[in-house]
């Protein structure tokens, strides 16, 4: 039996942190407060940050020393490139090493002064004008993204392109439109009720935009509605190549905050919360003032709209994990540890944030629920196809004639986007092989694009539909290049709790960079990765590998078994 946990559970490390003076209560915040003021390592400053909160050592050195965000050194200028795979597709990876060279900075480590570090990330949201850099806070994107970091440029960072393919948006009305978000929120509360919500969205069929695309009623209904339960909306959106999260958060943080609402209000939970990734500082920014907004207009707080609702949302910021964006690393990261995946079950939905029950929706999926409850799910049903319903946004990477975010029925052929709204690639360049869905979604080759935008038709294909960002890869790129890089990624984003992913994620490194065909060795790795990996991340390498090699054919010899 599943013990039960006290409802003020949640806010107990709040509390302890706070009684100090920290903002935040969170462990991570505190890391990245201390982080913040310092050059040294985090064996100097972690320990007496994790003390302050009444922590032993081992509970701060254990997240300093594995996110990104607070192990990397740190000089007084502090510039995060993106290594991810739009970029690198982009100046075929050559960018790191102009910016490093304009600079005179080695990545990983500060300049002797301390005044200059450089630090590879995975991904900023800028690969539709890719390669890209955040200068401290501020965005530098294009070719000459080198020439900006070193001041013979302005920055430069053009805003995310944005088109609606399906006639009438059910993500793109407020960014496209203006239409306002909070138009459905107050007539729920005070007249509807949390079945009505569950109804709508289980008539919807909408599934999770996040990868997994789980039946996003059937999570909810899973929370049993417990007095304590949670709603995590998970903005950590990390597959290079797709920037929808980051579009939604920024251009209509409202409607983003309202979806989240209506999730607490089906699943009765009292108390949401917003993850948003460290790369998106302006992503960040929007959020905590669409929250502050929210509570003055009177759609948070202890009496909703004069009502017995009691809701309170809170931003948290991330650290620099791929990983922390599965749903269980992130419950870890929110309270205070390593960003690593945890066996499952039980699953978060009965014991997740601090034991309560949590539900983890993604930003593009609760951003879809105001319009779900105002037209009513059959009205979503309708579109898309019968087994996967409704829309999808689509991120185009900087190798398309027209990059940028496009609004598409899910069933629309991948071939029409590509060459139809994408215009195919720049300069009339060939396609030689397309990435969908993250680093470890999958490839498909230039003559295989007549697949509808589907996860089941992209599965049927050894590929996956993800966050259905799109990055083209064309003849500039060798495929041993394309596919080292993707060991690379899987290398560097292990989050190393279990052993298969974390050394057969370097043995496969090792394997690629040898230049040879694996032969044996790749299927006993393949076989490992796919059937003992802890999560997701390790079991999808196998078939991302595999589905690379099919697209390049006899140029990589040996990966497709």
């Amino acid at each position: 039996m599943v013990p039960v946990v006290p409802a003020d559970r949640f806010d107990a490390f709040r509390a302890l942190a706070d009684r100090r003076g920290r903002p935040g209560g969170r462990l991570i915040e505190s890391l990245a407060e201390a982080r913040a003021g310092t050059a040294d390592g985090p064996e100097v400053w972690a320990p007496a940050v994790a003390g302050q909160v009444g922590l032993p050592a081992a509970a701060g050195l254990g997240p300093a020393t594995y996110y990104a965000d607070l192990a990397a050194p740190h000089g007084r200028r502090h510039i995060r490139v993106c290594a991810a795979t739009a970029c690198f597709a982009a100046r075929a990876g050559r960018h790191l090493d102009e910016v490093e060279h304009a600079l005179d900075v080695s990545a990983g480590r500060a300049t002797l002064d301390g005044e200059t570090s450089v630090q590879p990330v995975r991904c900023l949201g800028y690969c539709y004008a890719g390669p890209a850099a955040l200068d401290g806070d501020v965005p530098c994107t294009g070719p000459t993204l080198a020439r900006q970091l070193a001041g013979q440029e302005p920055p430069s960072a053009p805003e995310i392109p944005v088109a609606d393919d399906t006639g009438d948006p059910v993500l793109l009305g407020g960014v496209l439109f203006g239409a306002p978000a909070w138009q459905v929120w107050p007539g729920t509360v005070l007249a509807g009720g949390p079945e009505e919500v569950l109804g709508q969205v289980a008539a919807s069929g909408l599934r999770g935009r996040g990868g997994a695309g789980f039946r996003v009623a059937a999570k909810w209904e899973a929370t049993s509605r417990a007095a304590d339960a949670v709603v995590v909306a998970n903005g950590d959106e990390g597959d290079p190549g797709s920037y929808a999260d980051r579009l939604l958060m920024e251009a209509d943080p409202g409607r983003v905050l309202e979806g989240l609402a209506l999730a607490c209000f089906a699943c009765g939970a009292r108390r949401g919360i917003v993850l948003v990734r460290s790369e998106y500082p302006a992503a960040l920014a929007r959020m905590r003032e669409a929250v502050r907004q929210a509570y003055a207009d009177g759609h948070l707080g202890p009496s909703v709209h004069g009502t017995a609702t009691s809701l309170d949302i809170r931003i948290v910021e991330g650290a620099g994990s791929y990983v922390a964006g599965e749903e269980t690393a992130l419950i870890a990261g929110l309270e205070g540890g390593r960003g690593c995946a945890r066996p499952r079950p039980p699953y978060p939905t009965e014991r997740g944030l601090w034991d309560a029950p949590t539900v983890v929706n993604n930003v593009e999926t609760l951003a879809a629920v105001p319009w779900i409850v105002r037209h009513g799910g059959e009205a979503y049903a309708r579109r898309g196809t019968p087994a996967e319903t409704g829309t999808k946004l689509v991120c185009l990477s900087e190798r398309f004639a027209r990059p940028g975010c496009y609004e598409v029925e899910l069933g629309t052929p991948v071939r029409r986007i590509v060459t139809e709204l994408g215009g195919g690639l720049k300069d009339g360049a060939e396609p030689a092989a397309l990435q969908v869905g993250g680093p470890l979604g999958g490839f498909l080759a230039a003559d295989a694009l007549d697949v509808p935008l589907s996860e089941a038709a992209l599965s049927a294909r050894g590929a996956a539909l993800g966050h259905a960002g799109l990055v083209a890869f064309d003849e500039r790129v060798a495929p041993e290049e394309v596919l080292r890089h993707v060991w690379e990624f899987a290398a560097a984003e292990s989050c190393g709790a279990c052993s298969p992913c974390r050394v057969g994620s370097r043995r496969g490194l090792d394997l690629s960079s040898a230049g040879t065909p694996p032969g044996q060795d790749w299927e006993r790795l393949s076989r490992v990765l796919a059937e003992a990996s802890l999560c997701a991340f390790g079991r999808r390498i196998p078939p991302a590998v595999r589905s690379l090699a099919r697209a390049y054919g006899d140029r990589l010899a040996g990966w497709g078994e």
